[in-house]
């Protein structure tokens, strides 16, 4: 149990709204395995939801656990009113969790009309794990939680506003064929192609492909390609590349293996110096500084 590490606020939460739901986001962009926990000291339906590659949560104990293969969610819920949650996350993962306090959820929810829901379990104090895919619409305001760049005065508000939104897809029980058509919402088709178009860019970074390549590698016009990638992952294709290495040079400087010069060469800079300038320009503090602060 040593190897997990409890969560540091700054770095992995995104919203606490008090008495109501707290939104965790973790993202290991390492090579190696991350471990972490989060400390319970009350009673709240627990959402997961795998956006990278898969996820292993367990509930006090390692063999307690459930995985979670990208896109899969699941909502927990045990009767006890104080535990650890225990987060395994391999390399390129991505996890958010939503933690809803049982009086705020009650607030929002009547029994008689959530099919998801366990009720009988529920009211017998018994575990509850109730396993979902995780639907297109989802998949959006999960990206929009973490990327979309707002003034810190109206971020709270934003993202409250995200996570009714995401609640409300979640519990929707009913499905509405006109969402497939609709003009501003990817289909799934599409959603698979910017994904791709996202690891390609990735796996290529250090000399990524021009737009015009990339949206002839993944089979889309441009103008979708464009239109969709900022639609799903909150930012233009190449301000996205940007924000995600300057997340690896982050992590990199935290875990102290390489200088600023190698850093600079594994995120594809010709020089340090673009580097240097590119991270301050972002974070307003050059890396050495950040690595030593």
């Amino acid at each position: 149990m040593e190897k997990y590490k409890n969560i540091d606020k700054s770095a992995h939460v995104l919203i606490e709204e008090k008495d109501a739901f707290k939104v965790f986001y973790f993202n290991n962009l390492t090579d190696h395995v991350d471990n972490f926990q989060t400390e319970l000291t009350n009673n709240y339906i627990q959402l997961f939801f795998c956006t990278e590659n898969e996820v292993k949560i367990a509930f006090n104990m390692e063999h307690c656990a459930i995985t979670l293969k990208e896109n899969d969610s699941s909502m927990v819920h045990y009767k006890d009113e104080s535990m650890n949650i225990l987060y395994t996350l391999p390399p390129q993962s991505q996890l958010n969790v939503v933690l809803i306090s049982l009086n705020f959820f009650h607030s929002l929810f009547s029994g008689k009309e959530n099919v998801l829901f366990n009720f009988k379990n529920y009211k017998n104090g018994q575990p509850i794990i109730e396993p979902k895919l995780i639907e297109v619409s989802e998949q959006m305001i999960l990206k929009q939680l973490i990327s979309f760049r707002i003034t810190d005065s109206l971020r709270p508000i934003y993202l409250k506003g995200k996570v009714y939104e995401l609640l409300s897809h979640y519990f929707n029980t009913t499905t509405d064929a006109t969402n497939a058509n609709c003009p501003y919402v990817p289909n799934g088709d599409t959603v698979g192609k910017i994904k791709q178009a996202k690891e390609i860019i990735i796996d290529e970074m250090n000399n990524p492909p021009g737009l015009q390549e990339l949206a002839k590698q993944v089979g889309l016009n441009i103008k979708k390609l464009k239109s969709g990638f900022k639609e799903y992952y909150g930012s233009p294709v190449f301000t996205f590349l940007l924000n995600y290495k300057m997340e690896l040079a982050k992590t990199l400087l935290v875990e102290q293996q390489f200088n600023v010069n190698e850093i600079a060469s594994k995120l594809g800079y010709s020089t340090s110096s673009h580097f240097i300038a590119a991270f301050k320009k972002k974070y307003g503090i050059t890396p050495k500084q950040y690595s030593i602060s």
